[in-house]
């Protein structure tokens, strides 16, 4: 009888921490302040995919030399929590350089009159590090082109277009066009 006792409580203590389990594993990425996103077009033959968080300005300045949203001169994580990943089926050309198909997480270095957007083959990591600089090893890079900003309608949440001319990044009052062949 005892035994049945001990064996019923395990069983169910078991239980418990198998449920909570699933569900801590189940959160959910639509409830974070910075939800999860993908644009997805076709350019010419190749399909772009770009999967990233989408934070909120809330009233904060984005662009800023102080370095509290996304500084400039320094690397950024061209959006929130995990790194955004750049996905292209086929050779594409960017800018007029050539990028092969393939997984790539996307780094951006904002700057008032000149971006530098940066492709990188290490996927899968976290966007930022502890100290709060990019997760971006530098060895991994393929390929960085730059790119002309330019002044757009205030945009409140980062959004990425796929169009058939290439990508642009709108977020705040700025637009990055990124041309792709």
């Amino acid at each position: 009888m005892r035994t049945t006792h001990i064996s019923r409580v395990i069983t169910l203590t078991l239980a418990g921490v198998l449920m909570t389990m699933m569900t801590w594993a189940q959160g959910d990425k639509a409830n974070r302040p910075s939800p999860p996103a993908t644009a997805s077009g076709k350019i010419k033959d190749a399909t772009i995919t770009i999967n990233y968080s989408s934070p909120s300005v809330k009233g904060r300045q984005v662009w800023d030399p102080s370095g509290t949203l996304a500084p400039y001169g320094k690397v950024w994580r061209a959006g929130a929590n995990e790194a955004t990943i750049f996905e292209t089926d086929k050779d594409i050309k960017i800018e007029g350089k050539t990028l092969p198909a393939g997984k790539y997480s996307l780094f951006a270095i904002p700057d008032q009159k000149e971006w530098k957007i940066i492709f990188n083959s290490q996927t899968g990591q976290w966007g930022i590090k502890r100290g709060g600089e990019a997760n971006r090893d530098p060895a991994n890079d393929v390929l960085t082109v730059s790119v002309k900003p330019a002044t757009a309608p205030l945009t409140e949440r980062l959004v990425y277009n796929v169009t058939g001319k290439g990508v642009v990044l709108k977020w705040e009052t700025v637009e990055v066009p990124i041309a792709i062949q």
